[in-house]
This record gives structure tokens, sequence and C-alpha cells, in this order.
């Protein structure tokens, strides 16, 4: 197969500024940027799913999905540097570009509106998952304070209004080069979130002196039911894995030497490894302690605890993390869709021009006025559209059932072909299109799922 070029006008102009950029990234800030993205929200709903699957299936298919993003990660990063004879030597900043190298133009921009439609996405996951947990942590208190009898509910969207004004501001950040100490921070708080609901439920499986669950999971009132469930956990576990939309934005920051794909590749070893071990211990944990009675939120569980103030910590350590995250999943798209105005309108001083501003006891720092009022619009978006429908387990599914197929394993296998120059209908080739035939049956039974089950919490 012959590769599909592009032409320069094709080019972002995110690109080529990405080739002048100083990058100082290391396997460990790599690291840092994929634990940031991956343990997130998706680690509290992995009990509830394993639950759903049985002590069998469930820990296979978090198996089975790391096991397929690790592989779709390998191919991916052995494809960032790019010797196009059009334009010289290049990097792929993004995942757009590498596809729209390999794929051709109406490939990229589809593979880019993917993206960044998983982003946004992700960014509505992170605004529901932290009015979740700032809703846990002042009923905690005024439970404890006022009795189990009070009436202590707050509105969801109280708190998703104060998460959007924090992201308002986080988000003139300039770019994705700048958010390291801010990934390193919201790694820490997802180990110590996941730590602390893993030793609860291990605490309430002593405490309740035996495991419960069992092989087939929970049990349903018809066959039928069981199967959208099933879909529904499915598409949760597949969110659990959702950095190949971020990875080559991660390996654009890595230094060189060694070559980033070297660097990326035990980056992502690491990293799997560790999130798989998490996930499975958490998962497992959960499962054991509450049984048929897994809630979709973990730590939402333990919400009458003795140790109240340890699930509140954990609540404020997830929130910190979401803080993080939002910034780690909205700056690949920030710079996308401003890059893109800027090479659409070079003359504009509105797209264009920076302003420096200096308030008092702080640094000065530059402001352009189009950074502020789209990354403002889009903090509100994310917002309003989280308000509208905060339905925590199904916008997860949905979103990891989005994106798995496209985006873990059709482009990867469709690039590694056209680059490989694979002959069709050898081993490899009929590997790697069952491969990913099997993978789009997968998405689109999570994805039916996950609809169905938003549909029926919507009427419900």
């Amino acid at each position: 197969m012959g590769m599909a070029s592009a032409s320069s006008d094709d080019i972002p102009l995110l690109l080529t500024q990405s080739q002048s950029l100083v990058r100082t990234g290391t396997v460990w800030s790599a690291v840092a940027h994929i634990v940031t993205g991956v343990i997130g929200s998706g680690v509290l709903s992995l009990p509830w799913s394993i639950a759903q699957l049985g002590w069998l299936a469930g820990p296979f298919s978090v198996l089975l999905i790391a096991s397929t993003t690790l592989f779709s990660s390998f191919l991916l990063c052995n494809t960032y540097r790019h010797p196009n004879p059009e334009y010289g030597p290049h990097r792929s900043a993004s995942y757009l570009d590498v596809v729209q190298l390999h794929m051709g133009v109406g490939n990229g921009r589809l593979s880019g509106l993917l993206v960044n439609i998983s982003l946004y996405g992700f960014g509505i996951a992170f605004v529901i998952t932290t009015a979740i947990s700032l809703r846990a942590i002042q009923n905690s208190i005024c439970f404890h304070q006022k009795g189990d009898e009070a009436a202590c509910e707050i509105v969801d969207a109280y708190y998703m209004l104060l998460f959007g004004a924090i992201q308002i501001v986080l988000s003139q950040i300039p770019n994705f080069h700048n958010i390291k100490w801010l990934s390193v921070v919201a790694a820490i708080m997802s180990f110590t979130y996941s730590f602390i609901g893993m030793g609860l439920s291990i605490a309430k499986t002593i405490e309740n002196g035996h495991v419960e669950g069992s092989i087939e999971g929970i049990s349903t009132s018809s066959g039928t039911e069981k199967l959208w469930l099933v879909s529904q956990a499915l598409g949760d576990i597949s969110f659990s894995y959702p950095f190949s939309t971020i990875l080559m934005e991660i390996q654009d920051t890595l230094k060189s030497p060694p070559p980033e794909n070297q660097t990326m590749k035990k980056a992502s070893v690491i990293s799997v490894a560790v999130t798989t071990f998490v996930y499975l211990a958490c998962g497992g944990a959960g499962y054991a302690a509450f049984g048929d009675k897994t809630p979709g939120n973990l730590l939402t569980g333990f919400g009458s605890s003795k140790s109240y103030w340890l699930v509140n910590f954990a609540n404020a350590c997830i929130v910190i993390h979401l803080v993080g995250s939002y910034q780690v999943y909205s700056q690949p798209l920030f710079a996308t869709v401003e890059n893109w105005f800027r090479f659409k309108f070079p003359d504009s001083e509105f797209v264009n021009h920076t302003y420096m501003w200096k308030l008092p006891l702080l640094p000065a720092f530059e402001l352009n006025v189009l950074s502020l009022s789209f990354r403002t619009a889009y903090v509100v978006s994310t917002t309003v559209i989280a308000m509208i429908f905060p339905y925590f387990n199904q916008i997860l599914g949905v979103l990891g059932s989005l994106i798995f197929w496209p985006l873990t394993i059709h482009f990867p296998v469709e690039i590694y072909l056209n680059q490989s120059s694979t002959v069709a209908w050898t081993t490899k080739w009929v590997l790697l299109r069952t491969f990913s035939i099997f993978g789009f049956v997968f998405g689109l039974f999570t994805l039916t799922g996950c609809i169905k089950g938003i549909v029926t919490e919507k009427i419900g």
C-alpha cells in the first residue's frame, strides 16, 4: 500500500510550530502525564463493572483492554518521526497529524473530529465526577454533625459551577508543555485516592468475614437486562484506558536522545502495568467488599463509615486530580482550535496579538484575547452539558465506547499497514484486520448499551 501524502497547506500551524519547541520531557514526566490522564474517574466505576461481569470475565476484560491499549500505543509511537520529502523531517505533534500524514486529509480530519469529541467528552465527565466527590464531602460532614436524618443535600450544579470557575483560570496556561507540574500533583492524587478506596474495601471485606461476589456477577431479572449492563460495564473499562487520544502530544514533550519512541514505549509499559495493577486491585477489592450492592462510584459506598474523614480526604484527592486531568485533556484541543484560527487569520489582531498583564503580588503573564474567549466558552459549555446529563457510569461508558475502536484500534492498525507496506492476505494482514473487526463489534456493542443506559436514566 502506498502512503497518502498531504500538502504543506494541509498541515496545521500547530505542527510546524512544534518543530522548534524545546523539549525536556523524560520517561517519568510521560508516565506522570499518562497516569494523570488514565487513572481518574474511571477507576471508581471499575468495582461496579467487575460486579456486572463477575470474578472471571471482569479481570479478564481489564487485562484484554489493557493489552489492546498497549499494543496500540506501540504502533502509534513509532510514527512520531517521519522523513517526509515534501517538507523535511517531521514530528507528529498530534493524533490528527499522524493520521493525516499516513492516511490522507480526509481521514486526518475524521480522526481529529473524533479526538476532539472525546477530549470534550472527558471534560464533561470530569465536571460530573468532581461534583459527585464534592457533594459526598459535604454530605458526610453534614450527616456526622447533624445526624443521618438531616437535610444535607446541595444541588450538584453549584459544585459544577465552582469547578468551572477554577478551570476558566487554569485554562489560561499557555500549552501542554507548561503543565508538567500539574500532572505530577494530579498523578500523586490519583494513586492516593485509589489506594484509599482499595484499603477501605479490604477492611470492609475483613469486617464482613467473607468475600462477596460470584463467577457470573450480579444476577438480574432478565437476560436482556444483563446484556445491557454487561455492555455498559465493558464501556466503563474501555474508558479507563483512553490515553491513545493524547499519546502524540505527550511524546512531543520528550527530549532526544534517546529516541522519543523508545522513551514512549517504556513510559507506556510502566503506565499500563501500574494502572492495570491498580484497576484490578481496586476493582476486585470493591466487588469483594460489596458484592451485588457494589455502587457505581466506589467511594459512595463508604459514606456512613467510621473512617468518613478518610473518605472525605480521598474525595478531596479526586477533586485535585480532576483539576489536573481536565487540563491534560483540554490543552490539546485548545492548541488545535487556536492554531487553526492563527493559520487561517494570520493578520487578525484578535487572533494573534498577545498582551502583557501584571496583577498585584503576581508575576506578569501573557494573555491572548482569542485564547481567553475560546477557552472560557469551552469550560462554560462543558459545565452546562454536565449539569444537563449528570449520569456518571453511562457517560463514562459512552465516551469509552465512542473512541475505543476508531482511535485505539482502527487508525493505529491502518497506519501500521500503510507504513510497513504489508501485503494483503498475508498472515500479519489477516491478524491485524481480524483484530480491527473484533474491536469494531466490541465498540458497537458497548456504545449501544451505554446510550440505552443514558436514555433509561433520563426517562426514569
